[in-house]
């Protein structure tokens, strides 16, 4: 059974196309394993609608940011909004940021 499924939009794909293949693999294993478990370790709640998928490999913090799109009630969608390595612990509010925005473009809405 599939939780949700994922599509990735322009940054979160040329954020993928950039990593090694092994990485990328690893990635998009980890976002399917997500799909279907709703583990909180792959895949959690950074801030109010900001979600993120969470993979560690090779001794990187790999982060994809996220939200969620329930508009087509058929299919519950979580669109990938952009991609970053992880330094620190915390999730660089400026990443946050700039996926609040994408989001807000996605839905067209205007701040």
């Amino acid at each position: 059974m599939r939780y949700f499924q994922t599509r990735f939009l322009e940054e979160a794909d040329e954020f993928i196309a950039e990593l090694d293949t092994k990485t990328a693999r690893k990635v998009f294993y980890n976002i399917d394993l997500a799909e279907q478990t709703n583990d909180p370790k792959l895949f959690k709640k950074l801030h109010d609608d900001i979600w993120e998928f969470r993979t560690k490999y090779s001794g990187l913090q790999i982060r994809l940011l996220a939200f969620w799109d329930k508009k087509d009630k058929k299919e519950t969608l979580v669109i990938a909004s952009l991609g970053f390595i992880k330094k620190t612990d915390k999730v660089p509010k400026n990443e946050i940021e700039r996926a609040m925005k994408i989001r807000a473009n996605y839905f067209g809405i205007s701040k």
